[in-house]
């Protein structure tokens, strides 16, 4: 027996329906010898619909010999594809998307169909939007929407149009509704009623607005005012795989129809917020699916005989996939994709759940879909029961597993995979009701505890008698208290102090009287043990991050994983990169339909608040295995400040080059330079940005000003307006040439003249030292490099050292003097010995002898460049050791401070002998290289 003739037998020993359908027509044998052998995509089957009269626009045939055609072309594609499955030749992407796209065409050429008989009698419905025929709109929903139709899958559809009104152009009129619900079920008939030749698809139109008992077509006017009124937390779900099928994609129509029909459905789908209300939603919903399959399989042993409904079933996946459409589609774009092996890619991809669990999941979804394909295929039912006899699973273990394979080895393998889905969906899920925060009535004997918990108790005796807690839904006030007395029982086991304890119970009253009204924030911590144990691992760390979270409660969500704080500590650059690509999807998404200004600064503040508590949690610890020294810290930060500066230049520009009739792509020499923290890549949480800009143009081009002021006055709006998702920055520029006097954009030309002219009208000493800690920060590149060539210039010169050895001590001593410190506490950054001390000394090193020492010209950070100055014998390598770990010590105790809510970082150094080494350190270099003590008056 040659290789097809085992194929077709193999086809025919897992199939009664192809022996049937192979009995009735022999002739089909020979077709699926050469055409078994080619992929099933559209261009094949359309060359098949067009061999049986049933193209798009054919009118030749009656409607009983038309509808036998298809019939016998829906049969035809079902041995074809079933050929290629079961003998291994095609994958499940190639299954599902073949027949998901086979009811696409279907459904096109049905409507075409009627759509003829109905124009010669009625004419056609026109549309006043696009003065042009009005469509009828078929929505694919469930797995046709997302292209997961199995063997024998029903198809769910909706049937819409866009606008009342009545048909023109025929020998009658009708009302565009009565139009289009001929057609509805003129369509309905063509695919699911059975003739010899059985059906095309079976169609359910239940998931309309109002199910059976609603109108078969609906305009979008009524499913607008549907979906707001009566639109029920199901058919949420239900519309995330809502797919516009017809008109097909490749017509005129389709840009408009899908336009229309995405501006209704988006906003009832998905939420502006990280929506977690839909846990304990689909919980629920799950919950009454599985009573209905525990019912319907009661003659079965036990419900994971239903491979799609059961425990570890398919639509378990399923569900898991969807909460995380529906919790983050609204924040983040690409969760709107809807077939469910993609969103958990996403997943994977996001970090939100383990690479090895999403792994689980995907291998369990393909081992499910191509199970229940193969008990389908077996007499094409609509049917997910793995049958009970013996016979029949050991048919389906060598369809499954290959030849020689035992109904036992295909059970084991089920059970594999359904308790690992069961595994995971019980996790995201929490379905283990003890996991959970018990919400009942509580005597909340912790708030009489005068003696540990004094200034809890007075808030809590104030938070009852107000009106912002009776005004709460009963639910939340049982959270609220709930949660109280849980963050109790855990501060009072944890060993904390009794001040310590009453501070932290103090942070976390902030927080939960800011989320009080906000239910999906309170589920998230009712929901999540681990979110609350983070919480007060946070509130008991970090003032500054205490009240962060409290500003931004959606910052809530990264305390549930810590994949993203492990990604940023491990791959760096992988992970700027993946926020850049997804900050730029989000931004496409709301800017593509007009201006989206607004919602675009929106999406920064967000993106800053997610990325700031992300490098925030690394910083602590929380979630990862250690804490990121300071160093690295700053790095994030600047690189953040980097990319929202980037992203705001690269989003403002088409607007402003629009307002100028310059073109769209138009290339715009313009760079922002960054001074100070952020020039340094020294960045702090809470730091100002000092930056400057320049552009490139002939200095006659006195249009070259007024563009680019513009670009720069809408750049800082963006950058420090106050909207309701919060602000970016404050924002400086008073390092530009001349000050706050000076222009607000500089000529590249005019910046170099101005750094490196002489005599009376030179640049201050002060500008040359902030000169060694700029950068290019955001822009273009070519400016960039215009201005590193400017900044290498400057720092080379040659200089008269006592001269400058002069101004800076001048310098030093005026920034002492702006700076008092009347308390014996050492201020860590500006009293003598301090961080400004280092920051003099390396930037005089650089000054003097950076035209003998090119390496000095970099901007590498004060530790490296004090490292250079040993290596060539400006100072010694033991001085640039202490001086250079006097730093680190210095700015991770500054970072400490700032984090613990200390607005002046000063500390008593009688018990701090680390710290009184480090200070005297930099003050002997200070004076080894100044010759004076640097607070001199």
């Amino acid at each position: 027996m040659n290789e097809f003739s085992q194929q077709i037998a193999f086809l025919e020993q897992h199939s009664t329906y192809v022996r049937r359908w192979l009995s009735a027509h022999p002739e089909w044998i020979e077709w699926l010898r050469t055409q078994g052998q080619k992929k099933v995509d559209v261009p094949e089957m359309k060359r098949l619909l067009e061999e049986c009269q049933i193209g798009l626009l054919s009118n030749m045939l009656d409607e009983a010999d038309w509808m036998s055609n298809l019939r016998l072309v829906r049969q035809r594609l079902m041995l074809w594809v079933a050929f290629r499955d079961l003998n291994g030749m095609a994958d499940l992407q190639e299954v599902t998307h073949a027949l998901s796209h086979f009811a696409e065409l279907a459904v096109s050429a049905s409507i075409a169909f009627v759509r003829e008989d109905l124009k010669n009698r009625f004419g056609l419905p026109w549309s006043n939007t696009t003065q042009y025929e009005m469509p009828l709109m078929v929505v694919g929903m469930g797995k046709l929407g997302g292209l997961e139709l199995n063997l024998s899958s029903d198809i769910d559809l909706i049937f819409l149009y866009e606008h009342e009104g009545e048909t023109t152009g025929g020998p009658k009129s009708l009302s565009n509704h009565e139009w289009f619900t001929r057609m509805g079920k003129r369509l309905i008939k063509l695919l699911a009623e059975h003739d010899a030749n059985g059906f095309v698809f079976r169609v359910d139109m239940r998931l309309r607005p109002n199910g059976d008992s609603g109108p078969l077509v609906c305009s979008l006017d009524m499913l607008e005012e549907y979906l707001l009124v009566q639109g029920r937390e199901w058919e949420r779900y239900a519309w995330i795989k809502g797919r516009l099928i017809a008109p097909l994609s490749d017509s005129p129509d389709f840009a408009h129809s899908q336009k229309e029909l995405e501006q209704l459905i988006r906003p009832f789908v998905y939420r502006r917020h990280l929506d977690y209300g839909v846990i304990a939603s689909i919980r629920d919903l799950h919950a009454q699916i599985q009573a209905e399959a525990e019912k319907r399989s009661s003659r079965h042993q036990g419900r994971s005989r239903d491979i799609k409904l059961g425990r570890g079933g398919i639509r378990e996946i399923e569900f898991l996939a969807q909460m995380f459409q529906l919790m983050r589609g609204g924040t983040d774009p690409r969760f709107r994709v809807r077939p469910s092996l993609e969103v958990l890619e996403l997943v994977r991809q996001c970090g939100i759940l383990p690479a090895d669990e999403v792994k689980l999941l995907h291998e369990a979804y393909i081992f499910l879909r191509r199970l229940e394909h193969r008990i389908q295929v077996w007499d094409d039912q609509q049917t997910h029961y793995l049958p009970e006899d013996e016979e029949a699973r050991s048919r389906l273990a060598v369809s499954m597993l290959g030849q020689g394979a035992q109904a036992n080895g295909l059970m084991a393998e089920l059970e594999r995979h359904q308790n690992s889905v069961a595994q995971l969906f019980e996790k995201a899920f929490l379905l283990d009701d003890g996991a959970r925060l018990e919400i009942r009535p509580l005597a909340l004997g912790w708030a009489h505890n005068q003696t540990f918990f004094p200034r809890s108790c007075a808030r809590w005796e104030s938070w009852v008698d107000s009106s912002k807690q009776k005004q709460l839904p009963e639910k939340s006030r049982l959270i609220f208290d709930n949660l109280m007395c849980k963050a109790v029982e855990r501060l009072q086991t944890d060993g904390y102090t009794s001040a310590h304890a009453d501070q932290i119970l103090l942070r976390f009253f902030d927080l939960l009287e800011a989320i009080a009204r906000r239910s999906a924030y309170l589920s998230i911590l009712a929901e999540y043990p681990r979110a609350l144990s983070n919480v007060l691992d946070l509130l008991k760390s970090s003032q500054w991050g205490a009240q962060y979270l409290t500003r931004h409660p959606h910052l809530l969500d990264h305390l549930l994983h810590s994949q993203s704080e492990r990604a940023l500590i491990e791959e760096p650059e992988k992970y700027w990169s993946d926020v850049r690509s997804t900050l730029n999807i989000q931004l496409d998404d709301v800017m593509a339909e007009g201006d989206g200004s607004e919602q675009a600064m929106d999406i920064l503040r967000v993106t800053h608040h997610n990325e700031t508590f992300i490098t925030l949690l690394t910083d602590l610890g929380i979630g990862v295995p250690h804490a990121l020294p300071v160093e690295q810290v700053s790095d994030h930060l600047s690189a953040l400040a980097d990319l929202i500066l980037q992203t705001t230049f690269e989003r403002i520009w088409p607007s402003v080059a629009k307002k100028f009739d310059l073109p769209a792509d138009a290339h715009s020499p313009f760079a922002v330079i960054a001074y100070g923290k952020l020039g340094g890549k020294e960045l702090g949480y809470a730091s100002d940005l000092d930056i400057i800009f320049l552009y490139q143009a002939d200095e006659s081009d006195d249009a070259a000003q007024e563009i680019y002021a513009l670009l720069a006055t809408r750049m800082i709006n963006w950058l420090t307006a106050f909207t309701s998702t919060g602000s970016l920055f404050e924002i400086d520029t008073r390092l530009r040439p001349n000050g706050a006097a000076g222009f607000l954009v500089t000529n590249a030309d005019a910046f170099k003249k101005y750094q490196l002219r002489e005599g009376d009208n030179a640049a201050w000493v002060w500008e040359h030292q902030a000169l060694t800690r700029a950068r290019f920060s955001a822009g273009d590149p070519s400016v960039g490099a215009f201005f590193d060539s400017v900044r290498s210039e400057v720092l080379s010169q040659q200089r008269n050292i006592e001269q400058l050895r002069a101004e800076i001590l001048e310098m030093r001593r005026k920034v002492h003097a702006g700076h008092p410190n009347a308390n014996s506490a050492f201020d860590l950054k500006h009293d003598a010995g301090g961080m400004v001390d280092i920051e003099f000394i390396v930037q005089f090193l650089v000054l003097v002898y950076a035209h003998q020492h090119p390496k000095l010209i970099g901007n590498l950070g004060n530790i490296a460049l004090l490292h250079i100055a040993s290596e060539v014998g400006l100072i010694t390598q033991e001085a640039a050791r202490c001086v250079g770990d006097a730093y680190r010590l210095l700015r991770a105790r500054q970072h400490r401070l700032r984090l613990d809510g200390v607005e002046k970082s000063r500390v008593d150094l009688e018990n701090e002998p680390e710290l009184l080494a480090a200070r005297d350190a930099v003050q002997a270099l200070w004076l080894e290289i100044f010759n004076a003590p640097s607070h001199i008056t």
